[in-house]
């Protein structure tokens, strides 16, 4: 249950080459956008659709573990955990050599440190409005008047670092508008703002202490010019980007749900 959307993950048992140890695997997945819905109606609603996406019934899904923002207003589930853990999990899992996690959603990012079982060893979360938050590039998108798609892929045409000092969503649109008005490319400038971003993000990373390979999960994973600034920022020529980005803490909660961890 995010801030802006409901993720839903099925995990089924698998037998390995018909050998007695088991394995879990993605059964099905689905999302779904509430818009007017209410936090319970869209957690009813996106675990019904997801159900019969997946051909699956209610009465076959033995546990339920619910994660995110919204984690509490899953009245259906049977235990919940927190985002940090969820998330630690599922990209461990989707990134067996990742031990640094990068969750960059709408309205929060965090940096996570995590052992080879998908543990939280440690974890910092952005502190300021907006701060290394898809919400603020998607403010900034706006701004330029450009979808989220083609201001990511802008970013990669330029070349120039400029500074963004605010920290908050109003006051950096207001920076925004200033570099408009002195002509600034908007490749430039949208270069600026994910950079921004994955400083801001990179921080809390090494608050917890990179090691090992880096996995970023969460919808900015779709951005390709806030990949490019991260991999500049944490100084690496690569980041693991798993498949199913979006999905990795729902994903994550699953399996929490699937070993009786939760």
């Amino acid at each position: 249950m995010g801030s802006r959307t409901v993720k839903v993950v099925f995990v089924e048992e698998l037998k390995v080459d018909g050998a007695p140890q088991l394995r879990w695997g993605v059964k099905g997945k689905h999302i779904m956008f509430p818009e007017d819905l209410d936090a319970d109606q869209a957690a009813d609603k996106a675990f019904d659709e997801a159900l019969k996406a997946s051909g699956l019934t209610r009465e076959q899904v033995k546990h339920v573990v619910a994660t995110g923002a919204g984690r509490k207003q899953v009245k259906f589930a049977t235990a919940d955990i927190t985002e940090v853990s969820a998330g630690a999990k599922g990209a461990v899992f989707m990134c067996p050599t990742a031990r640094t996690v990068i969750d960059v959603g709408a309205e929060e990012g965090r940096g996570i440190k995590a052992d080879s079982d998908g543990k939280v060893v440690d974890f910092a979360g952005n502190e300021k409005c907006a701060a290394g938050a898809g919400a603020f590039a998607e403010s900034m998108s706006r701004a330029l008047q450009l979808s989220l798609k083609d201001f990511g892929e802008a970013s990669l045409r330029s070349d120039k670092t400029i500074p963004m000092n605010a920290q908050c969503t109003v006051f950096a649109e207001s920076e925004v508008v200033s570099l408009i008005h002195s002509s600034t490319p908007k490749e430039d400038i949208a270069k600026a703002v994910l950079d921004a971003v994955a400083s801001r993000v990179t921080a809390m990373a090494r608050r917890v202490g990179i090691e090992g390979e880096v996995a970023l999960i969460g919808g900015m994973v779709h951005n390709v010019g806030f990949v490019q600034s991260l991999k500049t920022a944490l100084g690496v020529d690569q980041v693991l980007l798993p498949e199913m980005p979006e999905y990795v803490s729902a994903l994550g909660a699953a399996l929490m749900a699937a070993d009786g961890n939760a």
